[in-house]
């Protein structure tokens, strides 16, 4: 298969990544998107997602037209038979939580009900790339391919090679990459985290620890990076938008299975997530847990 013949895709999870990603491979791929997930409503609720992503963020602002945002929801269709979705596709991409036994048994099916020329990617942001291919028959056909949220803003794609994945396998992936208007990078997956995570997470610590000093507000702590670097959003924020403090805890025993000590959660963040402070969509997070907790401490 020549990096021209990849017309057809299936995004494994319609959650928040998994929803974004297929809505970008239709709507500047022009790919034809398969969409699963194991529950019908899910999949509804993923594809309302699609919709109300095209209508408020470029419907209504002139950027699209309400035809040509029905042309890109015909090219997206539901599943929850994965056999059915993937059996003629040419490249997948699991879009699923960040739990190794659930991506590898994702994968182990992707094996054996898709194409011996489909390429199996993950949306893993952390996760082993050859681990995950290791349920798999065909490791060789197993890369890695992150995404950054929000899907349609974010220009980077990390291009994770594990130890079997075939060159040719990272060459049509960073290809797809760049049609979908990305700027790919390649890395081992040797590396924790990749590149921009495993860089990023210094930051985010450093930043926490000194929350948990009580040097600044986490306003303030924010408020530096972003005018020292400018960064569009500091670490803690960031953090409390996306709902990093509790996917931290639900990842501790990977990261310390590939990191050792380094790997064990901050005792800031494991009093957060105990005391429900979990960040993410109507979640309280460590800008909360400073004014309501630490500043009484």
């Amino acid at each position: 298969m020549n990096v021209g013949e990849i017309k057809k895709i299936c995004v494994i999870g319609s959650g928040a990544m998994g929803s974004q990603i297929a809505s970008l491979l239709a709507r500047v791929g022009g790919f034809t998107v398969h969409l699963a997930d194991i529950k019908e409503e899910i999949v509804q609720k993923g594809l309302e997602a699609i919709e109300d992503g095209l209508e408020r963020f470029f419907v209504k602002k002139n950027k699209m037209t309400e035809t040509e945002k029905n042309e890109i929801l015909k090219k997206i269709k539901g599943y929850t038979d994965i056999k059915k979705a993937v059996s003629d596709v040419d490249f997948a991409i699991e879009a699923v939580p960040e739990i190794l036994s659930l991506k590898q048994d994702i994968f182990k099916k992707l094996d054996e009900f898709s194409s011996s020329t489909a390429i199996l990617a993950t949306n893993t942001s952390m996760l082993n790339i050859t681990e995950i291919a290791s349920a798999t028959r065909s490791p060789e056909r197993v890369v890695g391919m992150h995404f950054f949220n929000p899907v349609a803003v974010m220009k980077l794609v990390e291009v994770v090679k594990g130890a079997k994945t075939a060159d040719k396998v990272v060459e049509r992936t960073y290809w797809l990459a760049e049609k979908l208007g990305k700027k790919p990078v390649i890395c081992r997956d040797t590396s924790y985290g990749f590149l921009a995570n495993r860089a990023y997470e210094a930051l985010r610590l450093e930043a926490v620890q000194m929350v948990w000093e009580k040097v600044a507000s986490p306003e303030d702590i924010d408020k530096s990076l972003k005018l020292g670097y400018n960064l569009p959003l500091g670490p803690l924020e960031l953090g409390d938008l996306v709902g990093s403090w509790k996917r931290r805890a639900e990842m501790e025993e990977d990261r310390v299975r590939e990191l050792g000590e380094k790997g064990r959660l901050h005792p800031l963040i494991k009093a957060m997530v105990r005391a429900g402070y979990y960040g993410g969509p109507g979640n309280k997070g460590i800008y909360d847990f400073w004014k309501e907790v630490i500043s009484k401490w």
